[in-house]
């Protein structure tokens, strides 16, 4: 396990994707949240990121919650830009 700025990282694709589903598991957020397909390492510091073989282009989240109530997972990006979606968007294989 290396440490990357005083967080946990974790290397390869088998481990990366254990460490980064185990996190999902533990905040309750929706097991396809995160693009897992090529894993190339995880590191956690309050949750900061994955990094994956996918280009995604999206200011950075400060905040992700789910609001099982109402089945919606809201994103909050630092610069208060709010964006709301179903949790079956993120349902796993989607």
């Amino acid at each position: 396990m290396a440490e990357k700025e005083g967080a946990i990282v974790k290397k390869g694709h088998e481990e990366g994707l254990k460490m980064a589903l185990s996190l999902l598991e533990e905040y309750e957020l929706p097991a396809g949240l995160l693009p897992l397909a090529d894993v190339i390492e995880v590191w956690i510091k309050k949750l900061k990121g994955v990094k994956a073989k996918e280009l995604m282009l999206w200011p950075p989240v400060g905040d992700i919650a789910v609001d099982l109530a109402t089945g919606k997972i809201h994103f909050k990006s630092l610069a208060g830009i709010t964006k709301t979606f179903p949790v079956e968007a993120f349902a796993a294989g989607q």
